[in-house]
């Protein structure tokens, strides 16, 4: 046995590099306004600014990990306030079902960065090198000065598309223009430049030469959507009933009649930026981009058939197309009860995160009873409990907090270091202040064993006032 015989088969296949051909249409419209929009919220977010006062930072948007604070225009969420930010993740993970259920993956299609950089890439390669066609043939030739020429400009251009993707990404994250002149002059921290490399290098090799390899093997949503998809899933799809036997449209005579609409082209396949046919029905790599459908209809256009050979469509609506029926409504396949479970899921959370966000109060405080011991018997009988307030100041300007004691009589409070019954905390800090409540010796409380009593902090600038509910430890005789 030779040792060719003897070696096993390659589980592996070389990638073969997908030329998508230039369209025109709806859905390539479409795809570029929403490139257009998402790559200009994302670069140019960082740059606007918004007033908060003499103390906060005047970036709209702002990720302040050095003073664990998140900044959204008018909105700042505290650490403590996480939830905010899992609510916001719970209502995407809602959103991207419901999209999915009612219309497929067009999350994959339009809006994924990976599509959307992938697009803009390919932007770039056409202009530099032509389209398909000069592509296929600068792919096959030798590697000349024409060749070299080409793909060194096309390389530095992806490069400073990443250069500028991995740096907007490291501005949402500190201020903006005072990064970039740090990073001119090379005095930025050592995180940001590895940061912003890193995001260079994996922009520049996700969207020039990994591209649909990442949705096919590295993005776990093709196999996920699956379980969101049913039967009424609106998605792209082949009418073959119209288009078999597919074939060239021969001029001799009866040879159109005894073919369907599909004349064989390859336009929709030459056009799709994964490289598959649709024809061959459902495929884990399809994206729904819609990119096909406008080849398709260009193609019928110029045959005189009616466009939507490849078009929307759900699995339903098959049987009642190929009988001549007319499909159910679109309306009918995007509200059902899976998608309306959905809507109602994704709406309540938003209405919950909504009301909590204007009930929250500008003050945070956390009492912690000192437990060791839990009460000191002082010289003239009386019983004091010791207790750490940790109050934090939510806002923009330096406020005083008076803090007061209720719920139950002959208990007197104390602050230490502070003669009277209030604290200064300056704005955006967090002040921890010593307290004591003590009771008169042969009291109630100083007998008891525990008591509740109610800590009342309110803000002297304003209207805010909150309570803390703890227990005064007694002798318990």
């Amino acid at each position: 046995m030779t040792s060719q015989e003897s070696a096993p088969p390659s589980l592996y296949a070389a990638r073969e590099p997908i030329f998508p051909r230039r369209v025109q249409g709806t859905f390539r419209r479409l795809k570029w306004w929403i490139m257009a929009v998402t790559l200009g919220i994302y670069y140019i977010t960082p740059w606007i600014r918004w007033d908060r006062g003499p103390n906060l930072p005047d970036q709209a948007v702002l990720v302040d990990l050095a003073h664990r604070r998140f900044f959204f225009f008018m909105i700042e969420i505290w650490p403590h306030e996480f939830y905010f930010v899992a609510g916001l993740l719970i209502m995407a993970g809602l959103g991207l079902f419901l999209f999915t259920s009612a219309a497929g993956r067009v999350w994959c299609g339009y809006t994924c960065p990976q599509t959307v950089w992938t697009d803009l890439f390919i932007l770039v390669e056409r202009w530099v090198e032509g389209d398909r066609n000069a592509r296929l043939r600068l792919f096959r030739q030798k590697w000349d000065g024409e060749k070299i020429r080409k793909r060194m400009v096309k390389w530095t251009i992806w490069l400073l598309i990443g250069l500028a993707t991995g740096g907007a990404w490291i501005f949402y994250f500190t201020d903006a223009p005072t990064l970039l002149r740090d990073l001119v002059t090379g005095n930025a921290h050592p995180v940001a430049y590895t940061t912003m490399g890193i995001l260079t290098l994996t922009t520049f090799a996700f969207g020039g030469f990994a591209r649909e390899q990442i949705c096919i093997y590295a993005c776990p949503w093709p196999r996920i959507q699956s379980a969101m998809m049913d039967e009424d899933t609106i998605t792209i799809g082949y009418r073959f009933w119209r288009g078999e036997p597919r074939g060239k449209h021969r001029k001799a005579e009866g040879a159109a009649e005894r073919l369907g609409d599909c004349i064989d082209c390859m336009a929709c396949a030459n056009v799709c930026p994964m490289g598959i046919d649709i024809r061959d029905g459902q495929q884990l790599a399809c994206i729904t981009c819609g990119l096909c459908i406008d080849a398709c209809n260009d193609v019928m256009d110029k045959v005189g058939k009616p466009r939507g050979l490849v078009g929307y469509m759900a699995l339903t609506d098959e049987a009642a197309e190929a009988a001549g029926q007319p499909p159910k409504s679109v309306w009918k396949h995007v509200f059902r009860p899976r998608t309306v479970v959905y809507t109602v899921l994704w709406a309540a959370v938003g209405v919950i995160l909504v009301a909590m966000l204007f009930m929250r109060s500008a003050i945070d405080v956390n009492v912690t009873p000192v437990r060791n011991p839990l009460y000191v018997t002082l010289s003239d009988g009386a019983i004091r409990n010791t207790y750490d307030l940790r109050l934090r100041n939510k806002n923009g300007d330096d406020r005083d907090f008076a803090i007061s004691v209720a719920g139950a009589q002959g208990l007197t409070l104390s602050l230490e270091g502070e003669p009277a019954q209030k604290v200064l905390v300056p704005a955006n800090e967090t002040l921890t202040q010593r307290i004591y409540l003590v009771a008169a010796p042969g009291s109630a409380l100083a007998r008891a064993d525990r008591t509740e009593v109610t800590l009342w902090i309110e803000d002297q600038g304003g209207t805010d006032r909150v309570r803390h509910d703890t227990l005064f430890n007694g002798k318990g005789d």
